[in-house]
């Protein structure tokens, strides 16, 4: 079931833009699981939503996982999540993180605050 933070505002005039987004993934079966992420960005220079990275991994059962995404500079960034495997549940959460690793308030996103999507944006067409 594929996943969105939805589009996250990135600016700091007031109180800090994150640097980057750590998104985590916790199987919390004893079957392997297919984790695929898609994080997009409006960089200042466009504002025009744009496929900054797309990457899926096996993630073992009973097994966890963190990986980290550069976003520094853009305006609003978006995660798109799914995970692929007979009967497996994963845990999934985004974290902005500033320049020196600190959690930036107001840009964490635990899978129960996103949204259910159809499919991943970047999906081909059937």
């Amino acid at each position: 079931m594929p996943y969105t933070t939805s589009l996250i505002t990135n600016t700091r005039a007031i109180g800090t833009a994150a640097s980057n987004v750590v998104v985590n993934a916790r199987n919390i079966t004893n079957v392997q699981a297919l984790v695929l992420v898609e994080v997009y960005v409006v960089p200042a220079t466009t504002q025009v939503l744009q496929l900054a990275y797309l990457t899926g991994y096996f993630l073992p059962g009973q097994s966890s996982d963190s990986r980290t995404f550069f976003i520094g500079g853009d305006i609003a960034y978006e995660v798109q999540l799914s995970v692929i495997g007979p009967l497996t549940e994963v845990v999934l959460s985004t974290f902005g993180l500033d320049e020196f690793g600190n959690l930036v308030h107001g840009q964490r996103v635990l899978q129960e605050e996103m949204t259910v999507i159809s499919t991943l944006s970047a999906s081909p067409e059937p």
